[in-house]
């Protein structure tokens, strides 16, 4: 494996949801502790599984992996990290400021990019203790901080006051407001990861071109930081043997290579594995040794019993929806779990049925007019531009606030507003234009606002308040956007997610999210599933078996309605096609 050649003191492991890096991160780890090197691996994934992984409890601590000679694991909680950074910065100000100044503070820390900070706090700690340095060749991390996050750790950190000014130019620089009492750590910390001597960062993804378009993003932002020792692992790859077995075997195998082929050109210079996908799940020992290798074991899956798991169609779902003429129908999850087929297909199947739909996406990656592949009655389609509205944001903040600010305050304001949060601000300003439509007929929108994103225009009065404080009175018979989103008789929230441990993990945490903001979805979809496929490949009969688990937990745990949509082994393209999916 090219990315274990020569392997550095720090090797980082970073990818979407579902790709594999805690088992990647894990394997890595017992390889080089079987050649004799003394290794830590660190895990900050949110959804982390690293103790399921070696059957053992890790936690907090540094914790010796019972099974490894010269491992040790460690499992940093992100949530408690955050928490413990936001005590730090908002213990010293209780008392002394408003509760509402208070509540506006917690919120601003609240977010993806809080987390984010306050995992590389612990990050740092890592690369910068030089007794851990001393005493271990190599520590292993599993999932690395955004180019967002080390671009923040580079400027000086303050807390703007710009902030208390406009409510409208609500960010993530709440987070900033903790960083410059650790600065020089920091700054030893940013020197480590971008020493190709010191660092390698291992992107993880899989033959999808939805995934592969990040890995492509996620490689320039390091890339332009500096960060440029970068490998590319292809993990979960079908093997060709597989693909003489069925049609649906056949039909993924192609798909795989076709994304391949399209591979963006600036990850074609990087080193390249592929690892093939494997008939079992990597928990235990003897699974993870087997991850590293080129060759998948021989398996015979014809005589595995498989069973009809009773899920509805998303047709069921749809019966549901149309109890109404109208509304909004919110599809959300992460990426690379379909959302934008999954809303074209209840929107062609809303259009077909009479109702008239409008289908938008702000989704940069997803293309509705190569889904759809036509055009239907009913149906009309937009697209928001996430580049040009957050352009757009951008301005007005720097234009408003940028003067108020000195040189230094100004490049933490622009910076600040490079950050996922701003995009998702801009686009919630276009997605508000957009549902006014859904008074008079069904406005189904692919890719929405996190709840930290509405609960964040919300506290700082970016909207909601503003609106109710300069209507005054008659202000209360006002509907704001976030209003409708919390009202379930306006508004149908679907989460969609895959069978697979991660993206059901996150797709809970989501949900979790969103219910901080007073939004609770209405049901979930589980998409791209084996489980009532009656495939011959033994492969994936055996991984059909491993989807009950998950599909188990949507049912019991997380959902109050759930729909299931079978694999397809023609790719769901075209307005034929998507009406059929609704059924599968």
């Amino acid at each position: 494996m090219k990315f274990l050649e020569k392997s550095p003191p720090f090797l980082f492991f970073t990818g979407k949801g579902g790709v594999g890096k805690t088992s990647l991160a894990c394997a890595t780890a017992i390889h080089l502790a079987e050649l004799g090197r003394k290794v830590l691996l660190v895990s900050t994934d949110p959804a982390s599984n690293v103790a399921q992984v070696f059957e053992q409890k890790i936690g907090y601590e540094i914790t010796p992996v019972t099974s490894v000679p010269g491992l040790k694991g460690l499992e940093v909680d992100p949530q408690k990290a955050a928490q413990q950074y936001r005590d730090r910065v908002i213990d010293p100000v209780k008392g002394l400021l408003p509760p509402d100044v208070i509540a506006g503070i917690e919120e601003q820390l609240s977010g993806a990019c809080t987390t984010e900070i306050a995992a590389f706090d612990e990050f740092t700690a890592l690369l910068t203790n030089t007794q851990l340095r001393e005493e271990y060749d190599h520590i292993v991390f599993d999932t690395a901080p955004t180019g967002h996050t080390i671009r923040m750790l580079q400027l000086p950190g303050a807390w703007s006051s710009f902030l208390d000014d406009s409510p409208e130019g609500a960010t993530c620089l709440g987070p900033l407001a903790g960083l410059e009492k650790q600065r020089n750590q920091y700054r030893a910390a940013v020197e480590a990861l971008a020493d190709g001597k010191q660092t390698r960062m291992v992107l993880v993804a899989r033959a999808q071109a939805s995934t592969l378009k990040e890995v492509s993003r996620t490689h320039d932002e390091l890339a332009e930081l500096g960060l440029n020792q970068q490998y590319l692992v292809i993990n979960g790859m079908l093997p060709e043997s597989e693909a003489a077995k069925d049609m649906l075997a056949r039909a993924v195998y192609q798909r795989e290579q076709k994304a391949l082929s399209d591979i963006p050109e600036n990850l074609r210079k990087l080193p390249v594995d592929s690892l093939t996908l494997k008939p079992f799940n990597m928990f235990g020992l003897e699974a993870l040794k087997l991850l590293l290798k080129p060759d998948t074991p021989t398996i015979t899956g014809e005589d595995l019993p498989l069973k009809h798991i009773a899920v509805s169609p998303l047709s069921v779902m749809i019966d549901e929806l149309t109890e109404k003429d109208h509304g909004l129908i919110m599809l959300m999850g992460k990426g690379g779990v379909g959302k934008t087929t999954m809303a074209a297909t209840i929107a062609v199947e809303l259009a077909k049925r009479g109702f008239p739909v409008h289908l938008s996406t702000s989704d940069p990656a997803a293309h509705l007019t190569d889904t759809l592949n036509g055009s239907m009655d009913n149906l009309i389609v937009s697209r928001i531009d996430p580049e040009a509205e957050t352009e757009r944001y951008r301005q007005h903040v720097l234009e408003q606030q940028g003067a108020k600010l000195d040189e230094q305050g100004r490049a933490v304001l622009e910076e600040d507003l490079r950050s996922p949060c701003t995009e998702e601000i801009a686009v919630f300003q276009a997605f508000s234009r957009v549902i006014r439509d859904a008074g008079c007929k069904f406005v189904v929108m692919d890719t929405a606002p996190t709840g930290h994103t509405l609960l964040l225009l919300d506290a700082t009065g970016a909207y909601h308040r503003e609106i109710v404080r300069q209507m005054g009175e008659t202000g209360m018979s006002v509907t704001t956007p976030l209003m409708q989103l919390q009202d379930p008789e306006q508004t149908k929230v679907i989460v969609v997610t895959l069978p697979e441990t991660t993206p059901v993990l996150e797709a809970a945490h989501l949900q979790d999210d969103l219910s901080r903001a007073d939004i609770h979805p209405w049901g979930w979809i589980i998409n791209n599933s084996l489980i009532n496929s009656e495939t011959e490949s033994p492969l994936l009969r055996k991984r059909t078996q491993q989807e009950y688990y998950q599909i188990d937990a949507v049912l019991n745990k997380y959902a109050k309605r759930t729909a299931l949509v079978s694999l397809q082994a023609e790719e769901p393209i075209g307005v034929e096609r998507l009406l059929k999916l609704s059924e599968a």
